[in-house]
């Protein structure tokens, strides 16, 4: 066995002491944060020792010594990794790969030097290498081997956490994760591409994409890539519904007085705080995504579809459909699957209902109830209520769907006092939500599940402030 081999063995060895021995148990806050500091040394440079073993001219022979196809395959077995951690290794050994010259046999410097150097010395690993090269290896021959030797000794600084000063100092700063070299490094490669952002633009063009897939488990899976104006577009609409109003330092919630109790005086026993929205960041996401299609949909820009603005149409029997549409199935255009009748429920409350009677096949009557709020009705309510009426949601109201508190079926009126702002998803979710909502005297009143109010009590949402700017 060679040395290089047994020194790797000897510190195999102490591991499984270490492991074996249950030390890691027990351990405090400090010296947890110790060990993973020394576990992250340890990774960066056997990393470092994997990179430069398959990164040597003569492991070009290694695949074939023993009966793999590729490189990539030997480092997949013996490392027992998976195709996509060797396919890194081989492109981090292919960046560091020192050829031989061919006159003299010796060893020619690597393509980044500087970079490799900081890998053999720990400083870096396979991940930061391939951020720090990846943007400059995109701009290819446009940028020329002195700018890329140059930028080259800027990011192994930047790894490092080394600064330096255009009079020759130096100073200490926190070494630069992946994601930093990989920033930095796409600024070097803007700066140094004498082609400026034209190929970058081109491609990113090309790539741009959305793809829906096929229904799976009640959902379509999405993916795709968007151009940073898109993206940029698509985080602000995030932000606007997502994003809770800081009304002061002392406000960590949304405030209810009961409206048994308009005094004048706000009681201690009136407030009550909280988040009562358990959904993660990727339900809002869809959710704030759902409003904006909605907003969209009904926008006066918005090309129209067989001379209307572009409506969801949901069909559903009326023998499908209970009072409060539980049970029975619906079905949208383009949909393959059913999906449930509360769809069509959700879908009608703040929209019109057309009937369309079927005789064996024959269309026989038909009629259309209009219930949609109009622009000045919306206003009027987005100006009184300012926000989602369920408490924690702060939605902007003029971001909600307007939500009928008295079905019209069952003569609900499309009236101010019979209208308040829901979210999509609280307006979705109502029904089983335990969030129940009156009216009295036009004003809304809500009243909350038992965890969340045990006495169960009607109370009035306190008005947004701007809300009552804008009414005083």
């Amino acid at each position: 066995m060679s040395s290089t081999a047994g020194i790797l063995d000897r510190v195999v060895t102490d591991l499984d002491l270490m492991l074996g021995a249950d030390m890691l148990a027990g351990l405090s806050a400090t010296e947890r944060m110790e060990v993973l500091r020394g576990a992250g040394e340890a990774l960066r440079r056997l990393e470092a020792i994997v990179v430069e073993t398959a990164a040597d001219a003569d492991a070009r022979e290694l695949p074939d010594a023993f009966g793999c196809r590729s490189l990539n395959e030997l480092l997949q077995r013996v490392l027992r990794v998976d195709a996509a951690t060797a396919a890194r290794m081989v492109k981090a050994a292919s960046a560091l790969r020192r050829e031989l010259s061919l006159l003299t046999g010796e060893r020619l410097p690597a393509r980044w030097p500087a970079l490799r150097e900081a890998m053999l010395d720990g400083e870096v690993g396979v991940a930061g290498l391939l951020a720090a090269t990846g943007p400059m290896e995109q701009a290819g021959d446009r940028i020329g081997a002195a700018d890329r030797l140059r930028a080259d000794a800027e990011l192994a600084d930047q790894a490092r956490g080394i600064v330096r000063e255009d009079d020759g100092r130096t100073t200490a700063v926190p070494p630069a994760t992946p994601d930093d070299l990989r920033q930095y490094s796409q600024l070097i490669a803007l700066y140094l591409d004498p082609d400026g952002s034209t190929p970058i633009e081109v491609r990113a063009s090309q790539r741009r994409s959305v793809v829906i897939g096929r229904l799976r488990d009640g959902a379509y899976p999405i993916r795709g890539a968007l151009l940073p104006e898109v993206y940029a577009q698509l985080q602000l609409i995030f932000d606007a519904q997502l994003n809770p109003k800081v009304e002061g330092p002392a406000d960590l919630g949304v405030m209810f007085r009961p409206s048994e109790e308009l005094t004048g005086d706000e009681s201690p026993d009136a407030e009550q705080r909280g988040d009562t929205d358990s959904r993660t960041r990727a339900q809002k996401q869809h959710d704030a995504l759902a409003a904006a299609l909605g907003i969209a949909a009904r926008h006066d820009d918005m090309p129209s579809l067989g001379g209307a603005a572009p409506t969801l149409v949901v069909h559903v029997d009326a023998a499908q459909i209970s009072e409060r549409g539980s049970g029975g199935w619906a079905t949208l255009p383009g949909v393959e699957a059913p999906v449930p009748a509360s769809v069509a429920v959700h879908t009608a409350c703040s929209g019109a209902v057309q009937r369309v009677l079927f005789d064996e096949g024959r269309i026989v009557g038909i009629s259309t109830v209009d219930r949609v709020f109009t622009a000045t009705q919306r206003r009027a309510i987005v100006l009184r209520d300012g926000e989602c009426l369920i408490p924690g949601c702060h939605v902007p109201a003029s971001w909600c769907e307007i939500h009928h508190v008295t079905e019209h079926a069952r003569g609900g009126p499309t009236h101010t006092d019979n209208g308040v702002p829901l979210c999509w998803h609280h307006h979705r979710t109502l029904d089983r939500s335990g969030w129940e909502i009156r009216m009295s005297e036009g004003v809304p009143q809500i009243r909350g599940p038992g965890w969340w109010d045990p006495r169960r009590e009607w109370r009035e949402p306190r008005r947004p402030r701007r809300a009552l700017i804008a009414v005083a």
